[in-house]
């Protein structure tokens, strides 16, 4: 028996000795590929926001001797790269500030914004979005992305004189937004179809389907074009998802599980709205506190550097920070929180690896979980309101993930055989738990179903298809009965010139002269007699008379019956971007009816300021005429009067 213990014991050294030998042949042939990639890299790729990060990084790792130089280098460059950028978008284009969706729903509505689609604002964006990312802030660029695609298609109509006089018209000019709006969420997240989708829910109300193909081709010639190029470079080996994933295929879940899909996606709304919420309040308490606004104005460098050196020392490793995997970077954080494997469970040596970021001896998995939760979650509020190029999707699409992680970790706690089904018995994966938390959590925060289609993109999951449906609907039902969404929390506090949707029904019993202020009369002492002559410009010289089509004179204006209802009229102004509109009585004009007026009657319909008992009651008699013609002046012309002027 002795003798053959022995021999069993010989041959598994043998076999761990040849085991080891493999595996250091492998780590050799590993370390060549890695260093044949960083030449790769170091020749190829730009010096941008990937050689800011990984220089933060040397530098807490390598140059820093103690934990007070380990601080020093971890908060340095993230400081002066946001006081940096905070300068630069200030002195060459204010308007690059932000996200830039918002602004985008703005223009794609009628509104014409100033300077928000020129030369300067794309160089404002891009360098100050550069800056920003490299920074290592909780902060995302697909809102920028957006931005800066607008912009570039904007300028290419310009530049290229053969398609001047198609894009000169203010119906194509919308057509190529819309499309530049798929491109830049196309090419922020290898994802075309989602990007599309997404555009579409975010940036327009009614969409042209004639716009259709064209945001497709766009999209999947930049989401292409993306993913290729990170193979020229060296940065990956083949094309693939942003965020590769290895969810079994056959059993990725149990019915039993949809429950819990649907409260994580409840969960996910109601969050959402809190942090849509407190974002709004924290902003607006900043802007009404008059002597801290004063102060910060006057001292424009003070609040970017005070509050990045707070959020990066929040992130410090060595501090806070090792309960939030703070020394891995946004993709490994990512990948690491839709892993395939149970964080509970008996792990591998990789395996352990990854979990070793996110538990402590001090703080278990669960605990560092809600940690970097709660810290993303307040840490990417202040974030978004510093004066640089910056956005929400990454910040909650990582929230998102943790949130499903934990959730799929209590699961497990809970279940560590798995739900029983059918016969068979399935694990609980924590993973797909991530994937559906993500979706739901980004889709809650901007309102959006097409995450689901994002999500799966960058994943390359389809398996957890109808999880994300389920939470991403339960999370937009929630979120939407709460508050907007982040991008019209935005329009609300720079009161930018976008109509709200009408949330109540009885809008539809709401008629145009029950609520809309329209100017009623307007006095003309001798518009009349002007009118009457043919040339009113008569000293004026030859280049005035020449170019005086360039007036703006709408011949045709937009007209409304009195008693049109609210929603129809909301309908009308948001399909048409009309600014303004005229209401008739009986061919009679008796009011004007702009934005601000329409805005200020749906806000009050929609915050019950105005129901259908409080409705005025019909005017009796006919309005009176919106032009009074004093006694002094002649009549107004006759309608063959007037034809004969049209003519001559």
């Amino acid at each position: 028996m002795y003798g053959r213990y022995q021999r069993d014991l010989s041959e598994a050294a043998r076999e761990e000795a040849r085991r080891l030998r493999r595996l250091r042949k492998r780590r050799r042939k590993d370390d060549k590929l890695r260093q044949k990639e960083l030449e790769a890299t170091g020749k190829h790729r730009p010096r941008g926001k990937v050689f800011k990060v990984v220089a933060r990084m040397w530098m807490y790792s390598e140059l820093a001797t103690s934990t007070f130089s380990q601080y020093v280098a971890w908060v340095s460059l993230p400081v002066c790269l946001i006081l940096f950028a905070s300068g630069f978008v200030h002195i060459v284009a204010a308007q690059s500030i932000g996200s830039g969706i918002p602004e985008m729903k703005t223009i794609l509505r009628g509104v014409h914004l100033k300077e928000y689609l020129t030369f300067r604002a794309l160089i404002s964006k891009v360098i100050g979005l550069t800056a920003t990312l490299g920074s290592g802030l909780p902060l995302g660029k697909e809102g920028p992305s957006v931005h800066i695609a607008s912009m570039v298609a904007t300028l290419l109509s310009k530049l290229v004189t053969k398609f001047q006089g198609i894009y000169s018209n203010e119906s194509r000019t919308s057509d190529m937004l819309a499309a530049a709006c798929a491109v830049g969420v196309a090419s922020c997240f290898a994802a075309p179809v989602g990007g599309v989708l997404f555009s579409i829910e975010v940036t327009t109300t009614y969409f042209a389907v004639r716009n259709y193909w064209r945001g497709f081709f766009a999209a999947c010639c930049s989401a292409i074009m993306f993913r290729l190029l990170s193979v020229w470079s060296g940065a990956l080996p083949t094309v693939k998802p942003l965020f590769p994933t290895n969810l079994p295929q056959d059993f990725p879940f149990d019915p039993q599980e949809f429950a819990v899909f649907v409260l994580l996606g409840i969960v996910c709304g109601l969050l959402s709205a809190l942090w849509v919420f407190l974002h709004r309040q924290y902003v607006l308490f900043m802007r009404n506190t008059k002597t801290l606004s004063n102060f910060l104005q006057k001292n424009r460098f003070i609040y970017p550097g005070v509050m990045t050196l707070a959020v990066m020392s929040v992130l410090f490793p060595p501090g806070i920070g090792r309960f939030m995997a703070a020394d891995l970077g946004n993709q490994e954080q990512v990948l690491s929180l839709m892993a395939n494997f149970t964080w509970a469970d008996e792990l591998t040596a990789e395996q352990a690896a990854v979990v070793s970021h996110w538990e402590t001896p001090e703080v278990d998995l669960f605990g560092c979980l809600c940690i970097y939760f709660v810290s993303i979650f307040f840490l990417s509020m202040v974030s978004c309101t510093l004066p640089v190029p910056a956005g929400i999707f990454v910040p909650a699409f990582k929230m998102g993930a943790a949130l499903g992680r934990l959730t799929g970790e209590i699961m497990h706690y809970f279940c560590p055989l798995g739900v029983a089904y059918g016969g068979h018995i399935q694990k609980i994966l924590p993973g797909g738990y991530a994937t559906v938390g993500a979706a739901a959590f980004t889709g809650a925060v901007t309102h959006t179903v097409s995450t689901i289609v994002i999500v799966s993109e960058m994943t390359g999951q389809v398996t957890h298809i109808l999880p994300m449906m389920a939470a991403v609907l339960a999370a937009n039902a929630t979120a939407s009965l709460l508050q907007p969404s982040c991008f019209d929390s935005i329009i609300l506090i720079k009161k930018l010139p976008y109509l709200p949707d009408l949330l109540s029904s009885a809008s539809q019993d709401q008629k145009a002269w029950e609520r809309l202020e329209m100017a009623k009369e307007i006095d003309f002492d001798r518009m009349l007699q002007i009118a009457r002559k043919r040339d009113m410009h008569p000293d004026d010289p030859e280049y005035e008379d020449e170019h005086l089509y360039i007036c703006h004179i709408d011949p045709a204006p937009f007209q409304l019956v009195e008693r049109t209802s609210l929603l129809k009229v909301h309908s009308l102004f948001s399909t048409l971007g009309v600014s303004r509109a005229y209401v008739t009585a009986i061919g009679r004009l008796i009011g004007v009816v702009s934005l601000k007026e329409l805005r200020k009657a749906i806000e009050d319909v929609n915050s019950g300021a105005l129901t259908v008992s409080s409705r005025p009651s019909p005017p009796s008699t006919p309005p009176p005429p919106l032009i009074k013609v004093h006694s002094s002046e002649p009549a107004p012309p006759s309608d063959s009067e007037t034809a004969k002027l049209t003519t001559n």
